[in-house]
């Protein structure tokens, strides 16, 4: 089969014939139909994430069809549509695992990193971090529900149940949960680059109440902030934001350094939280919800052999909404 592989960080990845995989006991095989890009590619591209010193494939919102079966599954058959998120395999033994917070088990293995992701023609995978599509999704738009919408929505029901939300950052996930947002009948205020007047005119039509840069102050006092964006100088940003009893949250794997910030931003009751990874549980609740809404996911599309372009693409802010691979 056909695959982009990560040599080494910092280099581009380079296409590869390599050997089908083959599914082991208690794993499925996929046929890649499409695999979003997300930031937490990037962060492992570039260097960001833990140096793993071995070659991987990256990529870990894939949507395709199983094509084998291992033994010991029997929820799963071939043919059936299926996507695999960025939580790819759990111990299941841990106090963690058996406490429903398997997202924080010490063990965990993640698509793309540590598990070969589909970036490629074909990938095995757990058949327990399988998940059915719904209908009525082509594979491109299912595909950035994968991380995008999971990861999203885990830090979006973090963020508890105010009325005013501020997205800082608006890529992938949050033009996924703005329509969850206003479904739930709440406000989005949009944060943006300084001057990047595409993000926040797609972010009004998208039904933001208020768009405007990181740098600016909203109309109104926000309830929590999600970020989204992986820049640590946000965090007090957002909580000079936030009204007292207020929440920031944390969603992305990787964030640069906050700097030290006065505790009277901090204080009143305002707390920050990180999100890691997600649950089969959100799994579970958000695709059931998604098509309720209906999300609709607006994506750019490359071949499998111009996923370097796609992942400079997204690294420069190119493309409204998500990348998507198509094999």
């Amino acid at each position: 089969m056909r695959a982009m592989v990560l040599e080494s960080p910092c280099k581009p990845l380079i296409m590869k014939e390599i050997s089908d995989p083959v599914p082991e006991t208690g794993q499925v095989l996929v046929k890649v139909h499409a695999c979003g890009i997300c930031r937490t590619d990037l962060h492992i591209v570039d260097g960001e994430l833990p140096d793993l010193g071995r070659p991987v494939i990256p990529g870990h919102q894939v949507v395709g069809r199983v094509v084998g079966v291992g033994s010991g599954v029997n929820d799963l058959s071939e043919g059936d549509r299926v996507g695999l998120p960025w939580l790819g395999w759990t111990c299941g033994r841990c106090d963690d695992c058996s406490n429903g917070r398997e997202n924080l088990c010490d063990q965990a293995k993640f698509h793309g990193y540590q598990l070969n992701g589909g970036f490629a023609e074909k990938v095995c995978a757990d058949a327990r971090y399988a998940f059915p599509i719904p209908d009525g999704y082509p594979d491109l738009q299912a595909a950035p529900l994968l991380c995008g919408g999971l990861i999203g929505y885990r830090a979006y029901r973090m963020a508890g149940e105010g009325k005013r939300l501020g997205f800082y950052g608006f890529g992938s996930a949050a033009h996924i949960l703005i329509q969850l947002a206003r479904y739930e009948g709440r406000e989005v205020y949009a944060f943006t680059r300084s001057g990047d007047e595409e993000r926040q005119n797609f972010a009004r039509r998208l039904g933001a109440v208020w768009a405007g840069s990181s740098d600016d102050i909203p109309p109104e006092r926000l309830d929590a902030a999600i970020l989204f964006a992986p820049v640590g100088a946000l965090v007090p940003r957002s909580l000079e934001h936030v009204r007292k009893g207020g929440r920031v949250v944390s969603a992305g794997i990787y964030m640069s350094d906050i700097p030290s910030f006065p505790y009277k931003i901090l204080w009143g009751e305002r707390s920050v939280h990180s999100v890691a990874n997600l649950t089969r549980q959100d799994g579970v609740e958000f695709l059931k919800l998604a098509p309720r809404v209906p999300v609709q996911t607006e994506v750019s599309t490359y071949p499998l052999e111009e996923a370097n372009r796609a992942l400079d693409d997204l690294r420069h802010g190119r493309f409204n909404g998500s990348a998507v691979l198509v094999l």
